[in-house]
């Protein structure tokens, strides 16, 4: 008899820990949603929301009757208190670093992007990353007392998810340094992962993927890496590098890539490849910027290497696809700005290769979050500690 109050209260708290992992995943939900969501009976959900309220951790929001049609008054919806916590994404890049400071209800409150030397270590990256941090805040007067945890996306291959507050996985060495580095000055968990893969988790939250239970993400930045959502969750792969089609050989007696491998995709269409390749056909090309520009008019040497570099893209999405049978394809990262130019080579490869017999329904598209899609998937990541849970069926924008 002693030992049932304890265990009332344990199932209690799981009750409210599923609830809360709702909130941080999909944002404001009507109570009815949160029932079909959570499984838990009307008479508990109210019980825990109505504590939760009298504590400041869940408040009440009034639906927005401007434009509604439909019949009888829309529902109040409930979401996490955006006083009550802060959470912190960091994208950093080879060579840019992006944060964004978010609150528990999925506010944006501040975002901002530096350049950083692709040759900087661990501990330079780590501190150009905290003094971002710490500019934000003091530019936006944010208060970082109620931080709760910060999401880290690194790029290449990042061994295993790592929470430097414990938790498991097999971070790599420059993660594990840059994550400690950052834990240690901000005293919080810290989610890493790879920040492409991190960027599929964003669109698929809120973005072009988010209608979908099964998406392939691919950033085509200076590094070409992607990832993968399968039956509404972010793949990690049993060692932490499913998604890296950058590094899909498709040259076996190529260049050695850094990876251990040759030839690798990465080396072929990464844009400075391309804007190497501009020069052998003797059209100077000034940056990716540049190279996208003039993608866009049509420039015929530079439309012509773009589109030979979309083909090769189209022609490993295309195992993929056969493999994953996807509702979406999203591209992102600096070469998808040139819209149309690289999204028509890439389905025209897809469709001649994943099974061309085959009726499928399969949008090819650009990603919605385009250069902050790696800092916000840090957030997402942060707002769902555990990344084995499913993506929310009706993920808010």
């Amino acid at each position: 008899m002693i030992e049932r109050p304890d265990a009332m209260q344990r199932v209690r708290l799981a009750h409210t820990e599923v609830l809360l992992a709702q909130l941080r995943s999909a944002g404001p939900l009507s109570r009815a949603e949160l029932i079909r969501l959570t499984g838990l009976s009307r008479t508990t959900l109210f019980d825990i929301i109505g504590d939760l309220i009298a504590r400041g951790v869940v408040v009440e929001r009034e639906p927005a009757l401007s434009g509604h049609r439909g019949r009888g008054r829309p529902s109040t919806t409930v979401s996490l208190n955006p006083s009550a916590g802060r959470i912190v994404g960091i994208d950093l890049g080879r060579a840019t670093i992006t944060v964004i400071v978010a609150t528990l209800g999925h506010d944006i409150l501040a975002r901002g992007s530096r350049p950083i030397t692709l040759t900087a270590g661990p501990a330079r990256r780590a501190n150009a990353a905290i003094k971002l941090i710490d500019d934000l805040v003091q530019e936006h007067d944010i208060d970082l007392r109620a931080l709760e945890a910060i999401g880290l996306g690194l790029p290449g291959l990042v061994a295993g998810r790592s929470r430097s507050a414990g938790g498991s996985g097999s971070p790599s060495v420059a993660a594990k340094q840059v994550s400690t580095r950052i834990q240690d000055r901000y005293g919080v968990a810290v989610v890493t992962d790879n920040n492409s893969r991190l960027a599929a988790l964003a669109e698929g939250t809120w973005g072009a993927t988010r209608d979908v239970r099964d998406a392939i993400y691919v950033r085509w930045s200076d590094g070409v890496g992607g990832g993968l959502i399968v039956d509404g969750r972010l793949a990690r792969g049993a060692n932490g590098a499913a998604g890296e089609i950058g590094h899909v050989s498709v040259e076996p007696d190529g260049d050695p890539c850094p990876c251990g491998g040759r030839g690798c995709l990465e080396l072929l269409i990464r844009p400075s490849a391309l804007i190497e390749q501009c020069a052998r056909r003797g059209v100077t090309v000034a940056d990716p910027a540049d190279l996208v520009a003039r993608a866009l008019v049509g420039e015929p040497i530079v439309s012509d290497v773009v589109r030979h570099a979309a083909t090769l893209l189209g022609r490993v999405l295309s195992g993929m696809v056969v493999q994953l049978d996807p509702g979406k394809v999203a591209i992102g990262g600096t070469l998808a700005h040139a819209g149309e130019a690289v999204l028509e080579p890439v389905r025209t490869a897809i469709g001649q290769l994943a099974i061309p017999g085959h009726t499928r329904r399969l949008d090819v598209v650009t990603a919605q979050f385009g250069d902050e899609g790696g800092a916000l998937g840090a957030v997402a990541a942060a707002l769902r500690l555990n990344m084995s849970e499913p993506l929310p069926a009706l993920p808010t924008a």
